[in-house]
């Protein structure tokens, strides 16, 4: 049977309210008075009703946080640096993976509203501001590595045209001309941004922009290998290769294998994040640095403090820098270029075709 707070009162000969003051760290009580009040709670078992305490309190002490693809190495360390603020602040974390689902997101909104969190985090959320506005009614709401046209949300984000100008300068850097870029997903305000970088570096060099050297892709592996294949097959003869994030550069270098061709020896490729993996394969990837965990713990805090604070709070638009890091997926450009043949498909009957 649950201790209650009366019990506790009578055990260590005090009122009840003098146990809450105690329990709660709260108000002017004496030392050994406290001290009494928390023996006797601990020898009782006493547990506080953390949803009676949530009413009171009108705070239920819990953020939410929404992402995409939680199988994106990227979300982890950003569900980490976020963990790792809300638990020092005393805040609990629940996480709705919505795996792009705009039906699946608008009804975990709805249920976590029905949980009554007090303050979201949005990563890499699709919903228009309308609907977002429409289903946080007023909550603290943070977008993480997304701008938003949400006049009531604070922004925490990576500098992805600052990151992406240091890619295509490395590649540059080390001569090559024919500079092909795979993007990510339509739509999302880190793709034109991440496309903006890549071309303001060009024009700086005074290199020609040409649209067959951007491949619209996206994300993921199969983005990055399937944007690749079809820019080989183009014909290009780019050298050179930026990818809208690791994830696709490490696809990239598999349709680089298939097609016969060598990294960095015919061509070069450097991606965005900087994931665990990205030491790991070979050859090991050039990359540019987010500093994720940084970037998560950055969101919370900012979350949190407005939830602490009275009366309305200063919506913050903060940016974080970013690193370029050379490792063996980038070097020279070869003197002379290869063009692959375009890469072979396998019929339904077993035969070759040409894609």
């Amino acid at each position: 049977m649950r201790t209650t707070i009366h019990e506790v009162a009578r055990a260590a000969g005090v009122s009840i309210a003098t146990v809450s003051r105690a329990l709660n760290g709260t108000g002017r009580i004496a030392k050994a008075t406290r001290s009494r009040v928390l023996r006797a709670a601990q020898d009782l078992g006493y547990q506080p009703n953390d949803l009676a305490r949530s009413l009171l309190a009108k705070s239920t002490q819990t953020i939410a946080v929404i992402v995409p693809d939680i199988t994106n190495p990227f979300f982890p360390e950003l569900i980490k640096g976020i963990e790792q603020v809300a638990c020092a602040r005393g805040h609990l974390v629940l996480l709705s993976d919505s795996a792009d689902d705009q039906i699946r997101l608008w009804q975990d909104l709805a249920a976590l509203r029905r949980k009554q969190v007090d303050g979201i985090i949005f990563a890499g959320a699709r919903l228009s501001p309308d609907r977002i506005a429409a289903v946080t009614a007023g909550l603290p709401v943070v977008t993480v590595d997304r701008e938003t046209q949400l006049a009531t949300a604070s922004v925490v984000q990576s500098d992805h045209r600052a990151g992406a100008r240091l890619a295509t300068e490395h590649l540059i850097s080390l001569g090559h001309h024919r500079i092909a870029h795979l993007a990510g997903p339509d739509g999302l305000t880190v793709t034109a941004a991440r496309l903006a970088g890549y071309r303001q570096a060009l024009a700086a060099a005074g290199i020609p922009e040409e649209d067959d050297l951007v491949v619209p892709g996206g994300f993921l592996e199969e983005d990055g290998f399937r944007a690749a294949r079809e820019l080989l097959a183009r014909g290009t003869g780019c050298t050179a290769v930026f990818a809208a994030n690791d994830l696709s550069a490490i696809g990239a270098l598999a349709a680089v294998e298939e097609a016969g061709l060598r990294v960095p020896a015919d061509i070069s490729v450097i991606g965005f994040d900087d994931i665990h993996l990205a030491g790991y394969i070979r050859p090991r990837l050039s990359t540019v640095r987010q500093d994720v965990v940084r970037l998560g713990a950055r969101a919370a805090e900012v979350l949190i403090d407005h939830l602490l604070a009275e009366g309305p709070s200063r919506l913050v638009q903060e940016t974080i820098a970013v690193d370029l890091v050379v490792r063996e997926s980038t070097g020279p450009a070869p003197r002379m270029v290869r063009i692959p043949a375009p890469p072979t498909a396998v019929t339904p009957e077993g035969g070759a075709a040409r894609a």
